[in-house]
């Protein structure tokens, strides 16, 4: 148990934090905030939320569930064909009779940290009911909540039922979800779930609907991902032109948030705990995460979305363009076109 200072206007205090093979506790100090004005009912937060209530979708009956998922089954000539390009070649650790293991343990691995994180964005949004200010924000951050439940629902069945494996949360994915927990400022939490979490996620789900082989696991990363896309709409919409009114002191405040976050979700995508499980060589394949091209051309496309967000927001400053490109996470042309 380690004991972490934390600041608020008014106090300093101490964070507690429990971390087991099956629990994290983060203790948190935050103002929750009611508002009495129940008058605005027009927006784009209101249309959101309207959005989201027309397109609920229930995962006990709206996924088939009877399909078999075979874990283990070797792929078909093409998909292994295709897999082999990926991953197979010079500096991999993954020799070509792994293959069929590795798809399936990389699969295994993708849906856990999908799990993971949605169970933060569940956890990280009710919060945001509490401390955002307005109430369409909490009107909408409630209804998010809901869609959160149902993902944790949607992908904690498929893991358990279909796979029968599951991987522990990602190091890095911890650490964000414990800063994010943490924090008091409710704006620093939409940046970090609603720009960098969701951003990525809605890629890698979107990704996954067409490269995963089974139409369990599509159906279920398809109907997220259509959840995610107004999650995201609704960070923007709350964040756009608040940072034109902060102080120096509070946008460095959060250009270092979002340089800490970029790093620890950089490192995400090595695929340790795949190399470690599968007992291959992990320098070896940290080393060909890193530096294969298509690995490397994998996360920029994961990064693409969260990078239009903070140029949206007006938080693509400098330093984050510089550790952008210095993590390999955009193409230098791309962030050029930005200036």
């Amino acid at each position: 148990m380690t004991a972490v200072p934390e600041e608020t206007a008014d106090a300093t205090f101490f964070t507690l934090d429990a971390v087991t093979a099956d629990l994290m506790e983060v203790d948190a100090r935050f103002r929750a905030c009611l508002n009495w004005d129940y008058g605005k009912r027009d927006g784009r937060v209101w249309n959101l939320y309207e959005k989201n209530k027309l397109n609920q979708w229930n995962a006990t009956t709206d996924i088939d569930w009877d399909h078999e998922v075979d874990f283990g089954a070797e792929l078909s000539e093409e998909n292994g064909a295709r897999l082999a390009s990926f991953v197979v070649g010079e500096g991999s650790p993954v020799p070509r009779e792994l293959l069929t293991a590795f798809r399936w343990e990389y699969q295994a691995w993708m849906c856990s940290q999908f799990l993971h994180g949605e169970q933060g964005a569940l956890v990280t949004t009710a919060r945001l009911v509490e401390t955002v200010p307005d109430m369409e924000a909490k009107t909408y951050a409630a209804s998010q909540v809901a869609d959160e439940a149902r993902h944790v629902e949607a992908f904690a069945r498929y893991v358990d039922e279909k796979l029968g494996t599951v991987y522990p949360i990602n190091p890095g994915l911890q650490r964000l979800l414990h800063d994010l927990l943490s924090e008091s400022r409710w704006d620093i939490v939409y940046l970090g779930m609603q720009v960098v979490v969701e951003g990525l996620a809605i890629t890698g789900l979107r990704l996954a609907s067409s490269g995963f082989g089974d139409p369990v696991i599509r159906q279920i990363t398809r109907m997220v991902a259509s959840d995610e896309a107004r999650h995201i709409a609704f960070g923007v919409t709350a964040l756009t032109g608040m940072y034109n009114e902060v102080t120096a002191a509070e946008l460095k405040d959060r250009e270092d948030f979002l340089l800490e976050s970029i790093r620890l979700m950089s490192r995400r995508f090595m695929l340790r705990e795949v190399w470690e499980r599968m007992e291959l060589d992990v320098e070896a394949g940290l080393r060909f995460a890193r530096t294969n091209p298509m690995m490397a051309t994998y996360r920029q496309m994961l990064f693409q979305q969260v990078i239009h967000v903070l140029r949206q927001l007006g938080m693509l400053s400098e330093k984050v363009k510089r550790l952008l490109l210095d993590e390999n996470l955009v193409r230098p042309e791309i962030m050029a076109a930005t200036r």
